[in-house]
């Protein structure tokens, strides 16, 4: 009896700890397979030798893996950064004490920079920057304080009970019913000029970019409203392209660490 309650308990803490992962194991797969086809040669190498052969497709999900261990509690912060809505900008005097998803890419860069952190750091903050670089793609990640970046927006996603933030980071993904590799695979081709828009900026800007989505995707539903193919045809061509910004730009951002 004992047995089975333990039992009951651990699986209810993983749902918790797993409950409104970013953009889903699929979605942070694909950005990692994305991020892969645009590394340089002298990048691929240094990767392939710190993760000991593991893609990063492979380790994108590292840093939601890893919230169902309470050591690593104090990372939970870090996966997402709100902008206070009096403010225009990010006020790093009113940025969360804990961390939040900008100082997270900023640490995660700075360990990989660092020539004398340890092997064992860096493969560590290179799997969280793989993360947390899909993450500031996935634009509730970059939503309001107050509703919890759109998980206490309330809808219905066909018949089902859900969230907004919940239909973004996953079930638009899992209704298209494509692997990780197949999305990847089947990415928008961009010319010269697209791909260097598409690198265009840094890491304040790409933030900036995202809260502006945030703020238009909140302003597409109601609370209570059912959800389905309408929406997912509406939205499910940002959601392509949002993954492959997020590769794209970990791309760029690992090719200027190990240039």
């Amino acid at each position: 009896m004992k047995k089975s309650i333990l039992v009951l308990c651990a699986i209810f803490y993983a749902s918790i700890s797993f409950a409104g992962n970013d953009w889903g194991k699929t979605g942070h797969r694909t950005t990692g397979e994305i991020a892969e086809k645009h590394l340089s040669k002298k990048a691929q190498k240094a990767i392939a030798e710190l993760l000991e052969g593991q893609s990063l497709a492979f380790v994108a999900n590292y840093a939601d893996d890893i919230k169902s261990d309470p050591a690593y509690r104090k990372y939970n912060p870090w996966h997402y950064v709100n902008i206070d809505p009096k403010d225009n900008e990010y006020v790093r005097e009113k940025a969360n004490k804990a961390g939040d998803l900008l100082q997270a890419i900023e640490k995660s860069i700075a360990v990989l920079k660092d020539k004398n952190a340890s092997r064992e750091d860096k493969q560590f903050y290179l799997k969280m920057l793989v993360h947390f670089m899909g993450d500031l793609h996935q634009p509730f990640h970059v939503g309001r304080g107050a509703d919890k970046g759109g998980n206490d927006i309330q809808v219905r996603w066909f018949n089902e009970g859900s969230n907004i933030h919940r239909i973004w980071d996953s079930q638009m993904i899992d209704s298209y019913q494509m692997s990780y590799s197949e999305l990847a695979e089947n990415r928008k081709e961009l010319t010269r000029e697209e791909l260097k828009e598409m690198e265009s900026g840094q890491l304040l800007d790409w933030v900036y970019e995202s809260r502006e989505m945030a703020n238009v995707l909140y302003d597409s539903v109601e609370i209570g409203e059912k959800l389905g193919y309408e929406y997912m045809y509406k939205w499910f061509p940002t959601v392509r392209e949002q993954l492959q910004k997020g590769g794209v730009r970990l791309a760029k951002v690992l090719n200027e660490i190990y240039r």
